[in-house]
């Protein structure tokens, strides 16, 4: 219980952040992304594991989110607010996602990652020279930090930062997630470095990277269940980086507002695609707000506008469930098309977490028979077709008005990610929605 609520906490807090945030700019350049700039990667985490087993390393597919504003930011699976900011200092409230680096098979019934929350500061004391310290704890209080420092360069079409840390770790931490609770283990300290890429390959688009490592402490290596004194992590993906905020001069909408009621269906998003779609038998639904806010129009150089879109939904109560809230984030892109008026379709890509697992997904959990527990946190996709209101009904006062379709979806992208808990399956929604840009 407890560990649940520190997470709905963490994850509250970060999307109220958000959304009093996401207007601000300023022009200073951190991590290679300047402020309001925005971001989104899809790739593949490799990392040996540490302890003894037949299995060498895990993999992970992860999608990362970026976005730099003036107090609040997302870096990768990481997000903070600024609490104190000076040209050459800030200090961060934060929250970070830490892996448990485990065989595979048993990431879904042995629970060891989660999220890290704590107090950031970073000193930017040279140009591209930055020192930062971090004190963290898991939600069980186990406390542990960081020193680090990090060099970054640009250099024709690369980006390139490398960094050095040292992660000093309380006797707590070592004993929960080295010991597994079953070897009492002092506090020490590791030895991480490393290095973070990026390459333009072509307009928006990159491959983006990490090679890096951790020297165990002493405490570690000592324990019985540890047979490597070193871990290797890489990242290798694609990703699309925007460099500026490209709105034109004029009265275009810098933001909508989108209220949306759906209805759960058991079907997966094939048959639903092709119009395949059953009812739930207990018409599960849900109502939601979604808040858009204008990072580009432009990706890859086509008209297509990207939002930042943190959201809410509310799972209506049913016969088989109580009432549940979900807390969304997501980059979402529209691309605008005429056929005989306008029309617009949509592609959402984020996070989703909720307070309680859905009668829905419980379902669809139990049918893949695997014996699956369940994940909160889950991949996010939507799926929108609207139409223009104005041009429906010839009134101009209604241009910025929108009617439309979607579909909600959540999945644990077929058990290839430990960060949504190792499983395969998900839930879908069907809904209508209302949306208004200004």
């Amino acid at each position: 219980m407890k560990r649940h609520l520190n997470s709905l906490l963490s994850y509250s807090l970060v999307l109220t952040l958000w959304c009093f945030s996401l207007s601000s700019q300023a022009s200073e350049m951190v991590d290679g992304l300047m402020d309001d700039d925005w971001g989104i990667a899809f790739g593949f985490r490799n990392a040996t594991i540490p302890f003894r087993s037949e299995t060498n390393t895990v993999a992970d597919v992860m999608p990362l989110l970026y976005y730099r504003g003036d107090r609040v930011y997302l870096d990768g699976l990481e997000a903070g607010y600024k609490i104190w900011k000076e040209d050459d200092f800030d200090i961060s409230v934060m929250g970070r996602y830490r892996f448990f680096d485990i065989p595979s098979e048993y990431q879904n019934q042995i629970r060891g990652d989660g999220i890290d929350y704590g107090v950031r500061s970073q000193w930017r004391f040279k140009p591209n020279y930055s020192f930062n310290t971090e004190l963290l704890s898991d939600d069980s209080g186990n406390f542990h930090g960081n020193l680090g420092l990090t060099w970054q360069k640009h250099y024709n079409r690369w980006y390139l930062a490398p960094y050095a840390t040292a992660h000093l770790k309380s006797s707590e931490y070592n004993t929960r997630y080295y010991g597994l609770e079953l070897f009492k283990t002092q506090a020490d300290v590791d030895l991480k470095a490393g290095i973070d890429m990026r390459y333009h390959v072509w307009r928006d688009f990159y491959l983006v990277g990490r090679l890096g490592g951790t020297y165990y402490g002493k405490e570690v290596q000592n324990v019985d269940i540890i047979d490597k004194d070193f871990q290797f992590e890489s990242f290798l993906g694609i990703s699309f980086f925007n460099q500026q905020y490209q709105t034109t001069e004029g009265d275009w909408p810098k933001g909508y507002l989108r209220v949306s009621h759906a209805w759960a269906t058991p079907s997966n998003l094939g048959d639903i695609i092709h119009f395949k779609a059953e009812k739930d038998e207990y018409n599960n639904q849900l109502s939601s707000v979604f808040y858009g806010h204008l990072l580009s129009e432009t990706l890859l150089g086509f008209p297509i506008d990207v939002y930042l879109t943190p959201g809410l939904a509310y799972h209506h109560s049913s016969e088989v469930q109580d009432p549940i809230l979900e807390y969304v984030i997501a980059f979402k892109a529209y691309y605008t098309f005429t056929w005989p008026i306008r029309w617009r379709f949509g592609v959402a890509e984020g996070l989703s977490y909720v307070t309680n697992i859905t009668y829905i997904e419980e379902v669809d959990l139990a049918e893949e028979g695997k014996g699956y527990n369940p994940s909160k946190l889950l991949n996010y996709l939507d799926f929108s077709l609207d139409v223009n209101l104005g041009d429906l009904f010839k009134k101009p006062e209604m241009e910025k008005m929108w009617l439309g379709y979607n579909i909600h979806h959540r999945s644990g992208i077929f058990e290839n990610s430990s960060l949504f808990g190792r499983i395969k399956g998900g839930s879908n929604y069907q809904g209508i929605h209302f949306q208004w840009h200004w």
